[in-house]
């Protein structure tokens, strides 16, 4: 449980959980990022986990969330940062497949669902997520359920893992770990990428790499964490360890820029992140959120700095 001094800071502000001024974010341009090619692996992450990722001919969009709330209520909970950019459902392209990782609020969201699900030809969610999808007006044919180290292909160029986190799933106060959660590998003709979901540290992430690694890609989950959740969510230097262990050519933290549900500074993450990544040799890319990224041409900036 927290302690007293974590909820105190919890209620305020001196640790500078929210950026003080709108974030300087990019303009999704989706006409740009289909004609990414395929030739490369591309990508948009929007602030915390929501990923856009273009990869063997095929639109992947991993945990979206583009609602205004993190939470069961609309008009309160963690409210999202302030963006010159807000990115919305109706600015993607045409997308094939929607990954889930958990049905928290942050990574689950009904109204993006219900905006996304007569445009999705296949929804992988965990096992228990269904429930959620055909409640809110999913084609129950179009969803995957998958336990945890089951493997699928969507057809010959490119399969699906999904394998253990460190966590725990439920939207309400009453139905907590009736759902699974996880991570999942994206296992193509064209190179491989790794999404983390949300986890405390633990080995598995070690036999991921060694089982589907190496990675040309992985999203780390490095952000709202606290020495009181350790075991279910990692600190960024254990953040920087995973992108290692999962042999890892090119890494994104993830889980950060967008809401405030910790209590450390919205920036820290970032920042101790690219200070323990610096002893291992995966380049690290830091977009801003809306910013189209090709691997074939990766370069970032710290754009969290003006």
């Amino acid at each position: 449980a927290p302690s007293f001094s974590t909820m105190r800071k919890f209620f305020s502000n001196k640790e500078n959980k929210v950026p003080n001024q709108p974030l300087k974010t990019k303009s999704f341009d989706q006409l740009q990022f289909s004609e990414t090619g395929n030739q490369s692996i591309s990508f948009a992450w929007f602030g915390h986990s929501s990923v856009l990722l273009r990869i063997s001919d095929k639109t992947i969009l991993i945990d979206p969330v583009f609602g205004e709330r993190a939470s069961l209520f609309s008009l309160m909970g963690p409210k999202r940062f302030p963006y010159t950019n807000v990115h919305k459902v109706e600015d993607l392209p045409p997308v094939d497949l929607v990954l889930i990782s958990h049905d928290h609020y942050d990574h689950l969201e009904y109204e993006t669902i219900r905006a996304l699900k007569d445009r999705v030809k296949r929804f992988y969610v965990p096992l228990g997520v269904r429930v959620h999808l055909e409640r809110w007006g999913v084609n129950p044919e179009k969803i995957v359920e998958l336990d945890w180290w089951n493997e699928v292909a969507y057809d010959d160029r490119i399969g699906f893992a999904f394998t253990p986190t460190r966590h725990f799933s439920g939207r309400g106060l009453t139905n907590r770990n009736q759902t699974l959660w996880g991570s999942w590998s994206i296992l193509t003709n064209n190179g491989n990428v790794f999404f983390s979901g949300d986890s405390g540290y633990f080995d598995v992430f070690e036999k991921v790499g060694e089982k589907y690694g190496p990675f040309d890609l992985a999203f780390v989950e490095n952000g709202q964490y606290n020495v009181d959740w350790a075991s279910i969510h990692m600190m960024p230097e254990e953040s920087a360890l995973v992108a290692s262990q999962l042999r890892a050519r090119f890494v994104v933290p993830i889980h950060w820029g967008k809401f405030s549900l910790s209590i450390h500074s919205w920036t820290e993450p970032i920042e101790r992140f690219l200070t323990a990544s610096k002893e291992y040799n995966y380049t690290v890319l830091t977009p801003a959120p809306g910013e189209i990224i090709s691997l074939s041409e990766a370069k970032t900036e710290a754009w969290w700095k003006d």
